[in-house]
Formats: structure tokens, sequence, C-alpha cells
């Protein structure tokens, strides 16, 4: 009744529900609600993700970080393709042994989409059984995080699931009822359990603040009856972020700029981006030294913004440059595009952000039209 009403909630298609647990793997809601809406219309099924070219997927992701999800998501609608008949598997084991599927994910889909007792266990979930059940330590180390996940094993299992259009093979056996059982039990919705207590951390039971007093928990919770709502979970300290500096170059041949492609492995693995160099912090102009074989137009970055990697804050600036005039078009690693062309390519975030300068740039250059 009070639960969001997200996009992916009003379909039990278990691909759109894996899509979009994928994508809210560390992003948020209403980041990834624009993207799924896009994903989807663009590629509806797990067929016609596979048949997609990386550069395509990659390119739907562009923005949502951490691109080894769509990685592995591309690598797991394959085998869904050549073991599954083009189907998220129905079963936990199977949806298990897909890549970059782990234990929440398979719990949330078969839960959400197949109505199977499946656990799951986010960091919303973990906040709110913690505090309801008052489990000590930390949640994320073995013992504690070992407790959490028996504790969502028992709320599921006692959801009384069954599956909501008739009993399927697997389903069945997950639950332990036999199908002359299902049909006199009560029917409660799996995956309703589970969104539900993924509610409560999103909206009541907050990290700061918690709003104990609109809680349907309230009565039975461990951590109100002790006033300690602060002290669960016992997080470990956030590790010590760290501060870094990069200058990109903005190189116009003949109206080609030039672009580079990263490593396969790494951040933001066979992405886009301008050619870089990390430089000095703290220092006033190092870009000058740095930027060879380039040779900078101007003292003034281009373009300067802010942007965070895990705990590492960086600050770019995108500077304009161009190569000496003996350079030939060889001299730079990389290749050479008009900025229609860089358009279609998938940028790393930060990079896309000089990209959209660029163009905002070249469109206020361009003579109005004349009517």
């Amino acid at each position: 009744m009070n639960a969001r009403d997200l996009p992916w909630r009003r379909t039990r298609d278990p691909y759109a529900i894996w899509i979009a647990e994928i994508m809210l793997q560390q992003t948020r809601v209403t980041t990834a609600i624009a993207y799924w809406q896009r994903w989807m219309q663009a590629l509806p099924d797990v067929r016609a993700f596979a048949r997609a070219s990386p550069a395509q997927a990659r390119k739907l992701w562009e923005g949502l970080g951490y691109y080894a999800r769509v990685r592995n998501a591309h690598a797991a609608a394959r085998v869904m393709v050549e073991k599954h008949g083009g189907e998220f598997p129905r079963t936990f084991a199977e949806a298990l042994a897909l890549p970059g599927v782990g234990r929440y994910t398979a719990g949330a889909v078969c839960s959400i989409a197949y109505n199977q007792p499946t656990a799951v266990l986010d960091g919303n979930v973990m906040r709110v059984l913690s505090r309801l059940f008052g489990v000590a330590g930390d949640p994320r180390k073995k013992p504690g995080n070992q407790r959490l996940w028996r504790l969502a094993e028992e709320l599921v299992a006692a959801a009384d699931c069954l599956p909501q259009a008739g009993p399927e093979k697997g389903n069945m056996a997950a639950s332990g009822r036999s199908v002359a059982d299902g049909r006199k039990a009560s029917g409660r919705n799996c995956g309703r359990m589970n969104e539900a207590l993924m509610e409560l951390g999103a909206l009541l039971c907050t990290p700061r603040q918690p709003r104990c007093a609109d809680c349907p928990l309230r009565r039975i919770c461990f951590a109100r009856r002790q006033g300690r709502q602060e002290e669960f979970p016992r997080l470990k300290p956030a590790a010590k972020t760290s501060r870094r500096r990069f200058a990109a170059f903005i190189v116009n041949k003949n109206g080609r700029f030039l672009a580079r492609r990263r490593p396969p492995r790494g951040v933001n693995a066979l992405l886009w981006e301008f050619p870089n160099v990390e430089i000095a912090p703290r220092d006033d102009f190092p870009a000058a030294a740095a930027a060879a074989p380039f040779v900078l137009t101007g003292t003034a970055p281009f373009w300067r913004g802010r942007h965070s990697i895990m705990q590492q804050r960086i600050l770019l600036e995108a500077y304009r440059a161009e190569l000496p005039g003996r350079a030939g078009p060889g001299a730079a690693a990389g290749v050479w595009r008009t900025r229609a062309q860089l358009e279609r390519l998938a940028f790393t975030g930060a990079h896309r952000k000089i990209l959209a300068a660029l163009r905002e740039e070249i469109e206020l250059e361009e003579p109005a039209e004349v009517a």
C-alpha cells in the first residue's frame, strides 16, 4: 500500500526485474529509473540483449558506472539463450550460476518474478533486520552476515508462499510443499515480503533519524525498545578518502577530436575518454609540463569538475591543446572523430561531461538560422 511506484514493480517479467536489480547495485533508485526505461525500450528481452553488441550495451549503460555489471549481465544473457531457452532461470541454483548474479540478485528475481521463498539481503534489509533482532557485530563480516541471512530466509519461508498462477516445477520443490498442500494454503507472496523489507529500510528504517513512529514493526523492534537505533547495524568506519587530480586534453585537428579507449581491464574498462594524465593535486599550473606530446593553447582549463570513484575524490580539468606543427595525426595514440561521431561512443561519466561542454560551445558558435 505504501510502496514506491517503481516501473519494474508493475511487471513480473523476470528479465525486467533482473535488469532493475543489476542497475540498482551501487546506483540510486531515482537515477536507475530513466536508465531502466531506456534499456527496456532498446533491449526488451533476453534475446535482444544477447544479440546486442558490447558497444551498444555499454552505450545504454553510459553514466551508471561500475561497468563490470553490464559486461557480466551481457555474458549472463548469452548463457540464458544458450542454456535456458532465452529466459531467466527458474531455479535459485541455476540463477546463482549466471555471470554477475550473486545470492542477493538470484533471491530477488526468484522471489519477485517466480514467487519462490528465496531470501534477499541488501544494505536496507541488513539495517532492518539488525535493528529488529538486535544483531550485534558488523553485518558484512561472516558471523553477523550469516545470522542475517538465516533471519531473512526464515522470514520469507514463513510468508506461506505459493506461485500466483498455479504450481510450477521448482517453486513447489523450493517451498517444500506438494501441489495438494499448495491448493489449500493462503498463497501470500514471497516477492512482496522481500520488497516490504527493502521498502522499510529505504523509507522508514533509514541510517540516520529512522521514522520509528511510522514503522509497523515498532512494537517488536529490539533497537527501538532499547533506544539504540543509531547503534545498529555496527558498520566498520568508512575508509579514508584520497584526493587525485587529472588533466585531460582537448585536441582538435581539422574538425576532428582525439579520443582513446581505456584498457579492457580495470575501472571503466573499454569506455572512451579524452587523452589525460594524472598531475600533482596542489600545483597551480602543472598541466603544461604533463601535456606531451601536446602543446597547451591556453593556461586556463576549458572545463573542470569533480567526481568520486569509491573512496577517491577526483578533480578533472580539461585543457585545450594541439599537436606540434611537425607532428602528424599518428603522433598521439587514439582515434580522430568528429563531435557527432564522439556522441555515439560510450564515454566515462566525467569525460561525457567534457563532451557535453564541448557540444554546448560548438552549438553557441554556430550561426543562427535566418527565417
